[in-house]
């Protein structure tokens, strides 16, 4: 990784040149889910349609603010992100996707609830950086990605890198006492 480049250069899904299409979001306990993905070509032209897909997939889904490869069925470091106009955000680099993402610096630890599309009845308290570095590669280009950021982008990003190294988000609680029922709104 090049260690002054920060940010994502302007790339946006439409950089991808390829229309994105709907896939089903695995539940658990699907077995893709708990396998550790191995790391991809981002040039390659199944990661630039597997990229698509993941933002789209994302756009039709209420609430989702992330989606990582495993939960469509694919077993491979690469996963979409979306906090835009989310109430919980700070900072925000808008709909972006990184393969072979890995953390670099994790800072400031805090807990926090989170959900997921693959676990759709529980919530859970998971301990979480509040500060994160980034360092991954924008599928499409391959272009090396050192992104920092903070608050709930930095925890949504920590959820989607756990998905794509086979664990969900309740690996991660302190125990039973830190699940809880979803609640749904009518």
């Amino acid at each position: 990784m090049t260690a002054g480049y920060v940010g994502l250069g302007g790339w946006t899904p439409e950089t991808l040149a390829v229309p994105g299409g709907v896939r089903a979001v695995l539940s658990a306990p699907d077995p893709v889910l708990g396998l550790p993905g191995p790391e991809v070509d981002p040039t390659s032209d199944e990661v630039v349609r597997l990229a698509a897909d993941l933002i789209e997939t994302m756009r039709v889904s209420p609430g989702c603010v992330g989606l990582a490869a495993p939960q469509v069925g694919v077993s491979a470091q690469v996963f979409a992100v979306d906090i835009t106009g989310h109430p919980k955000a700070v900072t925000v680099h808008g709909a972006f996707v990184l393969c072979n993402a890995r953390v670099v610096e994790a800072t400031r630890w805090k807990a926090g609830r989170e959900g997921c599309m693959s676990v759709p009845d529980l919530t859970g308290d998971v301990k979480r950086a509040s500060r994160l570095v980034v360092e991954g590669a924008l599928p499409g280009t391959g272009a090396p990605v050192r992104l920092i950021t903070d608050g709930f982008e930095a925890r949504a990003l920590q959820h989607e890198i756990d998905h794509c190294a086979g664990l969900l988000f309740l690996d991660r609680v302190a125990g039973a006492h830190a699940i809880y029922q979803r609640k749904v709104y009518l």
